[in-house]
C-alpha cells in the first residue's frame, strides 16, 4: 500500500499489485501536505494546513483520533494567526509510539500517542520537514534555506504488549485481526482503537 498527498484536502492510498486507488481518507479541511506509516503499517498519519494530524487505520478508512496544533503561551508562539500553526511535516518514531511535526509556527512537536499531547517542544524557523533516525533518539529537520538541524528525541523501551502488537500487525491486516477468536479488547488493542 502506498499514500500519496497533493495539496488537496484528501489523502490517495493505492494498491501496489494492481496500481489501482483504493480508498480517498477525506477529513481534513485544509490542504494535506505530508504522511507516514507506523513501522508495522498498521497507521497511517497525515498532516495539514489546517493545523490537524489524522491517525487513520489505512486498511478500513477510519479515523482513530485527531491531534491539533494549539498556540501556545503568547510568550513562545509568534502570532496568533490560524495560518501559523499550518503543519508541514508529520512522521512517526521507529517503535512507532511517538510522532514529530514540525509547523508554521516555528516549532517541532513531539507527540506521544498514548497521551494524545506534546511531551517535547524545539524551536526551529524556516521548518519544512522531520524525520526520526532509523534506531531512533534523534530527529533531523530540514528548513526552507536548505539547513538541516539535529535534535535529541525521546528514547523508549517499548513494552512486550506493544512489542507483539508491533509483530503481529506487521503481517496481519486490521480485517484479519478482527476474525481472530480473541477477546475484543485485545482486538481494540491490536488495531489501535486503545493504547
Amino acid at each position: 500500500m502506498l499514500c500519496s498527498v497533493a495539496g488537496e484536502k484528501s489523502a490517495l492510498l493505492w494498491s501496489m499489485r494492481s496500481y489501482t486507488l483504493i480508498r480517498r481518507l477525506e477529513g481534513h479541511q485544509s490542504s494535506v501536505v505530508s504522511c507516514d506509516f507506523s513501522p508495522d503499517s498498521a497507521l497511517l498519519v497525515t498532516a495539514s494546513y489546517d493545523a490537524c494530524v489524522i491517525m487513520w487505520d489505512p486498511y478500513t478508512g477510519e479515523q482513530l483520533r485527531t491531534l491539533r496544533h494549539v498556540p501556545l503561551h503568547s510568550a513562545v508562539d509568534y502570532s496568533s494567526e490560524v495560518h501559523t500553526s499550518s503543519l508541514r511535516s508529520v512522521c512517526f518514531s521507529p517503535e512507532g509510539l511517538y510522532l514529530a511535526t514540525v509547523a508554521d509556527d516555528r516549532l517541532l512537536r513531539i507527540w506521544a500517542l498514548e497521551l494524545r499531547s506534546p511531551v517535547a517542544f524545539a524551536p526551529m524557523t524556516n521548518g519544512l520537514c522531520c524525520m526520526y533516525f532509523p534506531h531512533g533518539g534523534f530527529i533531523a529537520t530540514g528548513t526552507r534555506d536548505g539547513h538541516v538541524q539535529f535534535w535529541t528525541a525521546p528514547r523508549v523501551l517499548s513494552s512486550l504488549k506493544h512489542l507483539c502488537r508491533k509483530a503481529l500487525r506487521t503481517f496481519l491486516t486490521t480485517y484479519q485481526v478482527l476474525a481472530l477468536p480473541i477477546p475484543r479488547k485485545l482486538k481494540e488493542f491490536l488495531t489501535y482503537r486503545t493504547f
